[in-house]
């Protein structure tokens, strides 16, 4: 849980009773002061609010005496409704990332899937992720990382990040960096702490964090056929929906 979560739900019992998205505002920021709320919105449940603060979700009713943090599910759809909001939110901190300051590597022609991939250099999972990168390439899966060095700045996992994306070729510095070769250490000016900052608050907190262009999380690595099962059966979901 957040300390933002966390500081809402223990000053919860003093909401007053309050009745518009104005008023839920009010309620909100007289729990946290400074808290960043993004967006109020009527939730499809009758008198409950659907409020999002810094990418975190929670539900205040309608008369201000109740929070609620969790899942609404649509039973009749098995839709986890709080999720698609989060993806939501998730697609557009991602869009954010320009295409400069990406590493890809990708099919020749159009891909079928486009990832965005949280990597860290010295992940075991994400290694095996790319030694098998051109068969996610093969079966139409473009491959487009990021960095999330998860020991920190100022350690040697961020100064490989570093020095991957201040390479002359980034693909094959990722490459040689992945299979543990030495990359000639660099420093340049580099997105690495937006990066690290922008995977905290979409919720990344182990590597490879894998995210389709709609901002749905399909988890960590998965072997090529498994993850291109998992990919069209989202796709198949999204467009029967």
């Amino acid at each position: 849980m957040t300390r933002l979560l966390a500081a809402l739900l223990a000053g919860a019992v003093s909401l007053t009773a309050q009745a518009s998205e104005d008023q839920v505002k009010t309620a909100i920021q007289t729990l946290v002061p400074n808290a960043k709320i993004d967006s109020i919105a009527e939730s499809v449940i009758p008198g409950l609010y659907e409020v999002v603060l810094d990418s975190q979700i929670v539900y205040v009713s309608q008369d201000g005496k109740y929070l609620v943090q969790g899942s609404v599910f649509d039973i009749g759809k098995r839709a986890d409704l709080t999720e698609q909001t989060r993806a939501g939110i998730r697609r557009g901190a991602l869009q954010s990332i320009p295409k400069d300051q990406r590493i890809v590597f990708a099919p020749a022609g159009m891909p079928k899937h486009t990832l965005t991939v949280f990597t860290d250099i010295d992940c075991g999972y994400c290694r095996r992720m790319h030694s098998q990168v051109a068969d996610y390439n093969r079966l139409g899966i473009a491959v487009e990382y990021v960095f999330f060095p998860r020991s920190g700045p100022g350690t040697e996992s961020w100064q490989k990040a570093v020095s991957v994306y201040c390479a002359d070729d980034r693909r094959v510095a990722m490459t040689d960096a992945k299979a543990g070769q030495p990359v000639p250490e660099k420093t340049c000016a580099n997105p690495i702490q937006e990066h690290f900052d922008l995977g905290s608050k979409v919720g990344v907190n182990g590597t490879p964090a894998v995210f389709t262009e709609d901002g749905t999380q399909v988890g960590g690595y998965s072997a090529p056929d498994q993850l291109i099962q998992r990919l069209d059966q989202l796709a198949a979901q999204k467009n029967a929906g």
